[in-house]
């Protein structure tokens, strides 16, 4: 169906809209339309993401200034529901006629997008990381593309990416996490740096399930320390001191 809020034309893939739908697509529209923040909620089940993607792809094909929306989630079947239903909306879009160059992926951890064969059977994220990084750190490719330098495994996938063309681009289109192969990207200081450089202050960002904001900052800014890592910085600490006194 295709309705107007103000003036902005809205197309919502379904027949029937809810009148409690409407009315979180005009108070979204009104925190866009105002530069600012909202917090909204919706009892689930009641097609909250479609809603808000709709009013959102809307926003942004009709104002082109307005071109990223960075849509967060808490878990991997959560950004792939939302994933799948955009989708779905961009699909009934261009059945309406919409001739729109439009791109959604998903941003995930190597766990779940990696496609070296070796690497990607590891079942702990822990030890998805450290064999990545022992395939694509800096200074193992350096070892690697030094002069002699013999059987220094790298990483196929990883070399093709940084040799392509830096003009190269994926084709439009909204892919899944399981075609290409959560809020920690955002707000994990570690992460959020490189995530944000990429992000225009004009950008459009959507916290879902936002309740669990809390937890994923107390979560992102907390370390565990086991017996293992305390006996292994004594060790490293030891080592250090020898260096020294050396």
């Amino acid at each position: 169906m295709r309705f107007f809020l103000d003036d902005l034309p809205v197309l919502f893939p379904y027949d029937y809209i809810y009148p409690e739908q409407y009315a979180y697509m005009r108070d979204i529209k009104r925190a866009l339309d105002a530069k600012g923040h909202c917090l909204l909620e919706m009892p689930s089940g009641t097609g909250k993401t479609v809603s808000l993607l709709s009013l959102i792809v809307a926003y942004q094909q009709f104002y082109p200034e307005k071109r990223k929306l960075v849509y967060c989630s808490r878990t991997v079947p959560e950004i792939n529901k939302a994933l799948a239903e955009l989708k779905r909306l961009m699909e009934y879009r261009q059945s309406h006629g919409m001739k729109e160059h439009f791109l959604g992926i998903g941003l995930t951890s190597r766990r779940n997008l990696c496609v070296h064969p070796q690497v990607s059977k590891e079942q702990r994220v822990n030890e998805v990381d450290a064999r990545c990084r022992s395939l694509t750190a800096p200074w193992v490719r350096e070892a690697a593309h030094a002069e002699g330098a013999r059987d220094v495994p790298l990483c196929d996938f990883f070399e093709s990416l940084e040799n392509a063309d830096s003009n190269a681009t994926i084709p439009a289109g909204v892919y899944t996490l399981d075609e290409l192969k959560d809020y920690h990207y955002i707000l994990d200081p570690k992460i959020a740096e490189l995530v944000s450089r990429e992000l225009s202050k004009d950008s459009i960002v959507v916290f879902d399930e936002a309740h669990n904001i809390d937890n994923v900052c107390t979560e992102s800014l907390s370390v565990d320390l086991t017996r293992g890592i305390l006996d292994a910085s004594a060790r490293s600490v030891a080592v250090l001191d020898e260096k020294i006194e050396q």
